[in-house]
């Protein structure tokens, strides 16, 4: 893990920060439940830099780097906030045709984190493109809090069609070979089932990391292939995988489960330490594999 501290802290400190990040805890109660482990000699220090974030730890691929071009770029969202704008991520050197992938941010906009991962898939042959969901109320600011406490002030629909019409967007681009990938992870992984089953022509492949499944209603819409990638510590969302494993399956949906051991949720994000590196980097692979498998 990123952390050393962070193989020490109980189980119920991540459970407890899943809470809060998720609005079923507010901040002073989830401080308040570190003051009892500090009471019992744990470090307040330790706890927060396991648990928050710390977004210099989430650079892979330099911003600079020669094999890759990032730019902002908005795009017309007439179902959704009217206007939208993300971070393009293209390799240097670009001719023809190539996949697209949608990257989709977790419940606080486009921090650092998403922002590297869709240089990753630049770096790794694709067009990427991340959304910012709080480009209307002036795009991500700066802290997880803050961006948190203002996607929630949102209207859900309408980040939903934003979703939408970047995933058109993304796919008409002039490069585009017209075939469309999306990975997301927590909120964004709830988006990437979203967009397989809100239009079935939609999505050409799906990674959803550890994310809920689109309304029941909606399911029966899906064709694209999945690889659905979830923690195993992850009692929430891991809940909702029954009834949508039987969903897919009842449909034919060519999908994969891969349970990663002993991971919490957002095994994936190098930032806290809930990252799990070998595991991130499995599923990583597995992603990488199935959009080479299903784009190119």
């Amino acid at each position: 893990m990123n952390n050393p501290h962070s193989d020490h802290i109980p189980q119920e400190a991540f459970d407890w920060y899943d809470e809060y990040a998720h609005g079923k805890m507010d901040r002073r109660t989830f401080m308040k439940k570190l003051g009892g482990l500090v009471a019992l000699g744990y470090s307040m220090t330790v706890l927060t830099s396991a648990l928050l974030p710390n977004y210099a730890l989430a650079e892979q691929v330099s911003f600079n780097d020669e094999e890759i071009k990032a730019t902002y770029q908005t795009f017309d969202s007439p179902d959704g906030h009217s206007k939208g704008q993300g971070y393009l991520v293209i390799p240097t050197g670009l001719t023809g045709k190539r996949p697209v992938v949608l990257v989709i941010h977790e419940n606080r906009g486009l921090n650092p984190y998403i922002k590297d991962v869709a240089r990753r898939l630049a770096k790794a042959g694709f067009i990427a493109f991340a959304p910012d969901a709080l480009y209307p109320l002036g795009g991500y600011p700066g802290n997880d809090d803050e961006g948190r406490a203002m996607q929630r002030s949102m209207d859900k629909e309408k980040i939903q069609n934003d979703f939408v019409a970047a995933a058109n967007y993304l796919k008409s681009h002039p490069n585009s070979n017209g075939k469309l990938g999306a990975v997301g992870f927590c909120f964004g992984g709830y988006i990437v089932n979203y967009l397989a089953a809100v239009e079935s022509t939609l999505l050409n492949a799906g990674v959803p990391f550890y994310g809920t499944p689109a309304s029941e209603a909606l399911r029966k819409n899906i064709k694209a292939p999945l690889v659905i990638q979830l923690a195993e510590l992850d009692e929430r969302v891991n809940a909702t995988w029954p009834d949508y494993e039987r969903d897919l399956k009842s449909l034919g949906v060519d999908y994969q489960m891969h349970m990663y051991p002993k991971t919490n949720h957002g095994f994936h994000n190098d930032s806290t330490g809930r990252y799990d590196k070998e595991n991130a980097e499995l599923a990583w692979q597995r992603t990488l594999a199935f959009f080479n498998e299903k784009l190119v």
